[in-house]
């Protein structure tokens, strides 16, 4: 019951896009006998087709995926289960969480039903809905293995379901639901050595998909708060051997005239609150800070040369990733 009020809406993408390869190498022999033998690395671009999987999250024609899925394309292709196909328009993508939104123009599409995340729990039975290897749609089974998993991508934010519901090349984009049959993620990457499946498979919740895509369907990109500075954890044990009680985050660089560097913060500083919310590590200030809006006042707590500090930073807007 759970596939079959999911899977209609779960797509699969053709995707078409230029990419620069060596040239051949009797191409090269050829230019050899003329040019020399000390010639530079050639490359040619050609056409490479490639798949993936996407989920239509809104019936006005709105699908999401990831953005390494779509992110070199000329030409992006929707195959729907009904047989129907259309050419997708890229509204907008968001490197930094690795998602994009694309659009086609069809009428009666299927929607799926989003999940309250708030109800997912470790354990929880989720089935992983996709496309892999161009073999057709699958749905593998598995479970909720951990959640809030981060450090495992070179994404900006993480906040990582992980499951061990098989999840394989193809399946990126593709929906990760409940017994139930609602979203509860969008699967995005595995853990492998191999480059196949090997039990630890990532998607992104469901609730920072629809804050994304509401986000670049209303302004065509997403809008962060930015406080420009970088930093690094502290170990807890480094700074209980110098007797400093505290967790935090230690910055590292700031951007000069950026919004931390306008309110007095400084390299060496050590971040332990922000907004009265306590620090632990550079996710949380990455999240808590990408969660204001250019403008917002945001109070700034911490340690510097073992002395407490207060200052209040206006967040700045965070710079666009290219593509």
């Amino acid at each position: 019951d759970a596939v079959r009020k999911a899977a209609p809406a779960v797509v699969t993408l053709n995707v078409q896009s230029l990419v620069e390869v060596p040239i051949q190498e009797d191409t090269r022999q050829q230019l050899e006998q003329v040019f020399g033998k000390h010639l530079p690395r050639l490359t040619e671009t050609k056409l490479h087709n490639s798949s993936g999987s996407g989920v239509i999250l809104d019936q006005r024609g709105y699908v999401v995926t990831n953005h390494h899925v779509i992110a070199k394309a000329k030409k992006v292709t929707v195959n729907l289960n009904d047989g129907r196909t259309a050419e997708a328009r890229v509204v907008g993508t968001d490197p930094d969480t690795d998602l994009a939104v694309l659009k086609i123009e069809l009428d009666n599409l299927p929607q799926i039903i989003i999940a309250n995340i708030d109800n997912l729990s470790i354990g929880d039975v989720v089935l992983a809905i996709g496309f892999p290897f161009r073999i057709g749609q699958t749905v593998t089974q598995g479970i909720i293995s951990a959640t809030g998993r981060n450090q495992v991508s070179q994404n900006t934010y993480e906040n990582f379901i992980q499951t061990d519901a098989a999840i394989n090349p193809g399946n990126s984009g593709g929906a990760l639901v409940n017994a139930d049959g609602e979203i509860v993620g969008i699967n995005s990457l595995i853990y492998t050595e191999t480059g196949n499946f090997a039990g630890i498979g990532f998607a992104i919740p469901i609730d920072l998909v629809s804050d994304v895509m509401t986000q670049i369907t209303e302004n065509g990109y997403v809008i962060r708060g930015w406080l420009g500075v970088e930093g690094q954890n502290v170990p807890l044990q480094l700074l209980e051997s110098i007797n400093l009680q505290i967790q935090g985050v230690l910055i590292t660089g700031i951007d000069e005239d950026g919004p931390g560097d306008k309110a007095g913060l400084q390299v060496g500083d050590i971040i332990t609150h922000i907004n009265n919310k306590k620090i632990e590590d550079t996710a949380d200030v990455l999240d808590l800070i990408a969660a204001g809006r250019p403008g917002d006042n945001f109070r700034i707590d911490g340690l510097r040369e073992r002395q407490s500090f207060s200052v209040d930073a206006v967040l700045g807007q965070r710079p666009m990733r290219s593509l």
